[in-house]
């Protein structure tokens, strides 16, 4: 019984993590001038739960989250995030829309992105198709906040190490 809860959980978790989108900026142009990320970001789709991935060298960019008085005139005005590891991943946690640029004085040269971010449909997983019980089990695996999913996962794995 106790090896039956551990499997629902990690599968529960795995359905979740597919069911969220990681978005490269740029693709496999990454984040650098001189390219075009309107039109990049015309052809997304973002969901609340998907990530918005960053990758430049680090040291010679970095992005910072503003809001559209800033992105529209590449300042720093209503930062709410700064990120500079050259590999940033920043959680798209809300429906709402997302003004991101770079601070490095690379804004004017193009490096700036908005994105709008769509809530998911009621009753829907973004991985389209499954049956009824993947689709449950996905949508009880993203209801758990933050890492409430670990504690899970760690209640399920003690429960079967000390099941007789």
């Amino acid at each position: 019984m106790a090896c039956l809860l551990l499997v629902a959980v990690l599968a529960g978790f795995a359905v979740s993590l597919s069911s969220a989108t990681d978005h490269i900026v740029g693709a496999n142009h990454g984040w650098n001038p001189n390219i075009n990320y309107s039109l990049w970001s015309g052809n997304q789709t973002f969901y609340v739960g998907d990530l918005i991935s960053f990758r430049y060298q680090k040291g010679t960019h970095n992005v910072f989250e503003v809001n559209e008085t800033g992105y529209d005139n590449c300042t720093m005005a209503g930062v709410a995030g700064n990120w500079t590891s050259g590999k940033d991943f920043i959680p798209l946690n809300e429906s709402r829309r997302y003004y991101f640029i770079c601070g490095n004085g690379l804004c004017q040269a193009g490096m700036k992105v908005a994105i709008t971010v769509h809530p998911l449909p009621q009753n829907a997983t973004k991985s389209h198709g499954g049956d009824a019980a993947e689709q449950e089990a996905a949508s009880a695996a993203t209801a758990l906040p933050g890492t409430a999913w670990l504690a899970a996962l760690a209640v399920a794995a003690a429960a079967a190490v000390l099941a007789p």
